[in-house]
């Protein structure tokens, strides 16, 4: 798995995890994730139990870290065991969209399915994960959207959608142009929704702005950690902006 999924995995008990949480556990010794010859992190499924035993003590016995690793050390020894085998029967017996993987590790014991999925209405960082394969042709891209070569031409004018070198267009720009075709039937031309790529640009280069330092750093991880960090950061982004959007708009109404 990578960082993104074990996020995904543990959200649902623990809604306040975080990718630079899971780094700061790595950092501290606590849990080894495998790293990929270009240094992305990739997790197994003791590594994702290690982490639900680690924030369990935290959460439900205020235990210290130092507490935590010794206790750790003792399952790695073998005085103790997290259930390990028996956690990962469970998951993979478990019925589809729920697993069980860290249940027997609970240091109060007792077992309870765990739903996949992140908080409703967070955006996870693995959406952020850009898939460089998807090249649509300009028709394509016309057909799959609904709309004709006038309003793409608008849509480009307006720096809203920018094909590639080749001409080919990312799966990106079909929800874009789909939603933009939306929008106009309320009146919204192109040239109306450069305020939102504005904006968009402006969040973006917040947070180009926090990742790199760590992309300068001249450790052999730098590129992935900032990759990591600028998915973080456009996740939440975009969670503070739905919800500053549903506030207003809630407001605006009159609720």
């Amino acid at each position: 798995m990578s960082i993104g999924s074990v996020l995904d995995l543990l959200r649902p008990d623990f809604p306040d995890i975080t990718i630079s949480k899971i780094r700061f556990l790595e950092s501290e010794g606590l849990i080894s994730p495998e790293r990929t010859p270009s240094g992305y992190r990739r997790f197994h499924v003791a590594d994702v139990e290690r982490l639900r035993f680690v924030l369990t003590a935290q959460r439900d016995q205020y235990l210290p870290l130092k507490v935590i690793k010794e206790q750790l050390e003792a399952i790695d020894s073998g005085a103790a065991t997290l259930g390990v085998r028996e956690a990962r029967h469970r998951a993979v017996a478990g019925s589809a969209g729920e697993t069980a993987i860290g249940d027997a590790m609970a240091p109060n014991g007792g077992s309870r399915p765990r739903r996949l999925g992140v908080v409703p209405g967070e955006v996870s960082p693995e959406e952020l994960r850009f898939d460089h394969e998807i090249r649509i042709p300009r028709a394509d891209l016309l057909t799959q959207a609904g709309i004709d070569e006038k309003f793409l031409a608008e849509l480009i004018r307006a720096n809203l959608i920018t094909p590639g070198a080749a001409g080919y267009f990312d799966a990106d720009a079909v929800t874009l142009a789909r939603t933009a075709k939306a929008l106009s039937e309320f009146g919204l031309e192109a040239r109306h929704l450069r305020a939102f790529k504005l904006a968009a640009d402006r969040e973006a280069a917040m947070v180009a702005q926090i990742a790199a330092p760590i992309a300068k750093s001249r450790d052999a991880d730098a590129r992935a950690r900032a990759e990591e960090t600028v998915r973080e950061l456009a996740a939440l982004s975009l969670t503070l902006h739905t919800c500053l959007v549903k506030t207003s708009v809630r407001a605006s109404l009159g609720g």
